[in-house]
């Protein structure tokens, strides 16, 4: 697709530094954007991480190259800040999953039940919730609740359901599924460690469990990432959203990655549509307009941040490492 008439002979790459520097703006960019993307940004990671990073910055503007919910956890931590997203319509599936009405209402239904929830979700969610967990910190915030409480885990059920497994909890799951990672067939990944009988399988715990039963190591993209630098061995499988890849390949570049595939044999299902809506293009306009800017009313904001809060204070210290453990987990 070419660029909008109105960037006809406009150097793209040359006119965001130029901005970075005007407006005193950091690129944030995550792990499943696109390559070009990565390389330009300031910091690349996951979510949490990188809003986190620009936090402790100087910058005026956060230019965050991911989905809705991550540029909004940057607004949650920096409020001062400008922050933008190069597409307002790059979403996310599990945010989508879970509107806040209905998460209210299901809250309501279980009032003896606290909410642990995924990071990816709304700011709305976020501010109904108790405590927000990524898949790096939620093993160790759950070793310290009670048994006996009663917990909702939402919205990724996958997730939810990897941690029940894991640690012998029963949280009652919000249905929710990230497309991505839903599209991994396992025929197609069996057939792949066929051909490839050596390698490890490296997933994300947002994997249905057919997928997670044949992982040697499940964890967040930056726990991956670790993985992947320290295996003994030639080549890996990685089970995540492809692009991450591409800082494998940096990091170690005399390996060998491969893409799990998808129900089709390949891995081009497993590419999120959400991710690829930002472009450098969008990013040059993002910065240049300073739109579209993520805004939220104080006090939503506020009781999101109290939820943020109780996650960096139970469990600050996995922020960025993404560890749930080298073993894959078996079992139903």
């Amino acid at each position: 697709m070419n660029a909008p008439a109105s960037l006809t002979g406009v150097d793209v790459r040359a006119e965001i530094d130029r901005l970075r520097k005007e407006r005193n703006a950091v690129i944030l960019a995550h792990y499943y954007q696109k390559p070009e993307i990565q390389d330009l940004a300031d910091f690349v990671g996951d979510s949490l991480e990188l809003s986190r990073k620009a936090a402790e910055t100087d910058a005026e503007v956060i230019a965050f190259c991911g989905v809705r919910f991550m540029a909004e956890t940057a607004k949650i931590l920096s409020p001062d800040k400008v922050v933008v997203l190069p597409d307002m319509n790059a979403g996310c599936s599990l945010e989508d999953s879970c509107p806040p009405q209905q998460f209210a209402a299901f809250r309501a239904q279980h009032p003896d039940h606290i909410a642990l929830t995924y990071i990816n979700c709304s700011v709305e969610v976020k501010a109904l919730s108790d405590i927000i967990v990524t898949s790096s910190s939620a093993e160790k915030i759950l070793s310290q609740i009670p048994k006996d409480q009663k917990i909702i885990f939402g919205p990724d059920k996958h997730l939810g359901g990897y941690i029940n497994r894991k640690m012998g909890r029963d949280m009652l799951l919000w249905p929710g599924v990230c497309i991505v990672h839903e599209a991994f067939s396992e025929t197609e990944l069996l057939k792949l460690k066929a051909q490839h009988p050596t390698a490890p399988v490296a997933a994300h715990p947002e994997c249905p469990p057919h997928v997670l039963d044949h992982a040697d190591y499940v964890g967040s993209t930056s726990g991956i990432l670790a993985f992947a630098k320290d295996f003994d061995g030639d080549t890996m499988i990685v089970a995540t959203e492809p692009h991450i890849i591409h800082q494998m390949e940096k990091a170690v570049p005399h390996k060998n990655f491969i893409g799990a595939p998808g129900a089709d044999g390949n891995c081009n299902c497993n590419i999120c549509p959400y991710m690829a809506m930002n472009t450098l293009e969008k990013l040059y306009v993002a910065l240049r307009d300073l739109e579209p800017r993520i805004e939220i009313e104080e006090e939503i904001r506020l009781k999101a941040k109290k939820s943020l809060d109780r996650m960096l204070a139970m469990a600050s210290g996995t922020v960025g490492l993404g560890d749930l453990g080298p073993l894959r987990v078996t079992g139903d």
